[in-house]
């Protein structure tokens, strides 16, 4: 039996869309990340601090273990100032990046 494309395609279409519908009849809203009170905000605060520095130290480390050297030796025990300036800029570089991503 043929069908017509024209069906094939209404089909589909309804197929997709129909979670999409039901959901928007949903009474409940969906939980999100906006604190209720302050003692959630700085809950948040604390959680989102403690994420993000972790991730630029490892950004840092991922960073020093893709180079030639050691970059930390070089930034503590040669007391090499150009290397602490790309260090520095890489962990900013690495800050930025996960501030855009926490914003969403």
């Amino acid at each position: 039996m043929k069908t017509n494309p024209l069906a094939r395609i209404l089909l589909l279409v309804l197929l997709v869309s129909a979670p999409s519908l039901l959901a928007a009849d949903s009474p409940t809203a969906p939980a999100t990340w906006h604190a209720q009170s302050l003692g959630q905000a700085l809950g948040y605060m604390l959680l989102f601090a403690v994420v993000g520095i972790a991730a630029a130290v490892i950004g840092f480390k991922i960073f020093d273990k893709c180079t030639p050297g050691d970059l930390s030796k070089e930034i503590l025990e040669n007391k090499n100032i150009a290397a602490a300036i790309v260090g520095a800029a890489v962990i900013l570089g690495v800050s930025i990046i996960i501030a855009a991503a926490m914003l969403g």
